[in-house]
């Protein structure tokens, strides 16, 4: 078990109906890992979840959490894993303690947790919701209670499931500066979210997956560098005018000092752009060349795998 990774996923196979939900999905998150999980909805991304945390049984594969297998080793398998969901599911009948208490309880944990709960409380900037009835809560806090309880119980395995979908600001800073503290201490994190420019941020390997297949698996560095356009902004002295036909194109936008163009990897150069532009008398101040971010990538996979 102890060079096994994180999170073993083998040809795993779900249909609900005529609905293929995973289609042979076949890959392993290491330990240590900030992990990337991307898909639109429907890509598959919950299902998978589900099926490691036990909640759904593959039609065919293999799942396991360092080592163990999610159904013949499930008991092993859970204490391992920490899932926050994407729903705001709680018991309304509990208080914000007592509910980490009863978490903790489930995997055989009893006072002996208690300093813990109370580091989390303190993470979470819920220790003066202490004795607060769950029903009484925002979103947000009770978003922080099921952080809590994902947890409680010191998985090293922990998935965030839109763990930031529907907070405000301030919150979503207070959750990343945890998570990155849980990362730091050698947690293996796993993220699914729609922001993508969180998992630029964060992960240090992403997988994209679209309708129940694996559209692209790949570090964060290595997908960036997939990134097929450029966007060129130019500052000039004056308004450029008489510009070739060849940029008509690719101009974006112009005004009296600007212009600004996208062009292609693979069949432009910004030299030869520039040369263009010089070549029609504009006096080039300054320029700025922007690459795709994730979110261009991203789009531009799930868009070339549905062709």
């Amino acid at each position: 078990m102890s060079k096994c990774p994180a999170v073993t996923i083998e040809n795993v196979h779900k249909s609900f109906g005529p609905v293929r939900a995973l289609r042979g999905l076949d890959f392993t998150i290491q330990r240590g890992e900030f992990f990337g999980l991307l898909g639109p909805n429907g890509a598959g991304k919950s299902t998978l979840i589900n099926a490691l945390a036990g909640l759904v049984r593959p039609d065919s594969g293999k799942l396991a959490v360092m080592g163990y297998d999610v159904e013949s080793e499930y008991r092993d398998a859970r204490k391992r894993l920490g899932v926050v969901p994407q729903e705001l599911v709680y018991d309304p009948f509990f208080q914000v303690r007592e509910t980490l208490r009863f978490q903790a309880g489930y995997f055989g944990l009893g006072r002996e947790v208690e300093p813990w709960i109370d580091e989390l409380l303190d993470a979470l900037d819920l220790m003066d919701k202490v004795d607060v009835n769950m029903r009484a809560l925002s979103g947000g806090m009770k978003r922080r209670v099921l952080i809590g309880q994902a947890l409680v119980h010191k998985p090293p395995v922990v998935i965030l499931d839109e763990p930031t979908a529907g907070v405000d600001v301030e919150l979503r800073r207070q959750l990343w500066s945890l998570v990155k503290r849980l990362h730091g201490d050698g947690h293996t994190i796993v993220l699914t979210t729609h922001y993508l420019e969180e998992a630029e941020e964060l992960c240090d390997r992403i997988a994209i997956l679209d309708h129940g297949g694996l559209v692209a698996l790949d570090t964060k560095a290595d997908l960036l560098a997939r990134g097929i356009s450029k966007t060129l902004h130019i500052h000039t002295s004056e308004r450029a005018r008489n510009l070739p036909p060849a940029l008509a194109d690719k101009i974006k936008r112009i005004t009296e000092d600007y212009i600004e163009l996208s062009f292609s990897l693979s069949e432009d150069s910004v030299m030869e752009v520039l040369d263009t532009i010089r070549d029609a008398g504009v006096h080039v101040i300054d320029i700025r060349v922007e690459e795709d971010d994730l979110e261009d990538v991203f789009v531009q996979l799930t868009r070339d795998a549905r062709q």
